[in-house]
C-alpha cells in the first residue's frame, strides 16, 4: 500500500479524499434517499462539514506516510505561519470586493434582484471550510502536483478537482437552490470561478509559504458568497449568470497576476528555494 501511495501520491489523494467526503455526505442524505424522498434544505448543508473529512484526513494521512514526522512537523510550522506583510493580508480583500463589485454593478445595470444579500452569520461557514479543507489541498496536494507542472498549471489541476469535489452539494450552493434546467450552468460556473480562487490561492502560498493565509484567503472567499451574494428571490437563471461574471471578474485578476510573475506565480527566487526544502 505504501509503494502505492509513494509511485501515485497524487491520483491517491485524490481518490481518497473523494471516497471519504463523498461517502461521508452519502452517508448524511441516505436515510431520504433510501425513501425516495427529495433530500431537504438542512439535510443538504450538513453535507458541507461531512464533506470536510476528505481533505483534513488524507492531508494529514499522506503528509505522514510519505513525509514522516519531518513532514508532519514542516505542515505545522505552515499551518501557524500567519506573520505576513500587510500586502498579503489585503489580498484576503479580494473575494469580498469582487462579490459585492460584480453584484452592485449587475443591481445597478441590469435589475435590482441582483443586490447584495447581507448575511453576517455567513461569515463562520467559512471558517471550518477553510482551516481544515487547506490541510489537504494546500499542505500536501498542491506541492505534489507542482513537483512535474509550473505551478500554474499545478493550480488549475487541484482548481478543477477541488470544484468537481463540491459535486454532491452543488445543487444546495447559491441562494437559489435548487438549480433546476440551469445547474449545468450554474456547475460550471461554480467551477470557473474557484478554479481562479485556487490560483489566487497558490500564488498567494507561494509568495508566503503560509499554509494559514490560504486557510484565511479560502474563509474570506466562502464567507463573501454566503454573506454578500445574491438573495433568495433571483431565481436560477440569474444566479447562475452573476457567479459566470464573478468567474470572468476573477480570471482578470488571475491574468493580471500571471502577466506579472509568470508561471511560477511568485517574484523571487528566495521563495521558490524554501518551497522547494520541504
Amino acid at each position: 500500500m505504501r509503494t502505492l501511495l509513494r509511485q501515485h501520491p497524487v491520483g491517491c489523494f485524490f481518490g481518497i479524499t473523494f471516497l471519504i467526503s463523498w461517502t461521508a455526505a452519502l452517508c448524511v442524505v441516505s436515510p431520504w434517499l433510501i425513501r425516495g424522498q427529495v433530500v431537504p434544505t438542512l439535510a443538504g448543508i450538513l453535507m458541507f462539514p461531512a464533506l470536510l473529512l476528505g481533505p483534513s484526513v488524507t492531508g494529514l494521512l499522506m503528509t505522514w506516510v510519505l513525509r514522516g514526522r519531518a513532514g508532519l512537523h514542516i505542515l505545522k510550522a505552515r499551518l501557524l505561519r500567519w506573520r505576513l506583510r500587510p500586502s498579503w493580508y489585503a489580498v484576503l480583500l479580494i473575494p469580498p470586493v469582487l462579490v459585492l463589485g460584480v453584484l452592485l454593478i449587475l443591481q445597478l445595470c441590469v435589475s435590482k434582484a441582483f443586490a447584495p444579500n447581507l448575511f453576517p452569520v455567513g461569515v463562520v461557514f467559512g471558517i471550518p471550510a477553510g482551516y481544515l479543507e487547506e490541510i489537504g489541498w494546500t499542505g500536501f496536494a498542491f506541492d505534489e502536483l507542482r513537483k512535474r507542472r509550473t505551478p500554474f498549471a499545478a493550480a488549475i489541476v487541484l482548481g478543477m478537482f477541488w470544484a468537481a469535489w463540491h459535486l454532491p452539494v452543488i445543487d444546495f450552493l447559491g441562494a437559489a437552490h435548487p438549480h433546476g434546467h440551469y445547474w449545468l450552468a450554474f456547475f460550471i460556473a461554480f467551477g470557473v470561478a474557484m478554479t481562479a480562487v485556487r490560483v489566487l490561492m497558490s500564488w498567494l502560498y507561494l509568495n508566503t509559504d503560509s499554509i494559514a493565509a490560504v486557510q484565511m484567503l479560502h474563509m474570506s472567499s466562502t464567507g463573501a458568497l454566503v454573506v454578500f451574494g445574491a438573495p433568495p428571490g433571483i431565481g436560477a437563471a440569474r444566479e447562475a449568470i452573476w457567479y459566470g461574471l464573478y468567474a470572468i471578474v476573477l480570471w482578470v485578476v488571475v491574468a493580471a497576476i500571471v502577466r506579472a510573475h509568470g508561471a511560477r506565480l511568485y517574484r523571487t527566487a528566495a521563495v521558490a528555494g524554501a518551497m522547494r526544502s520541504m
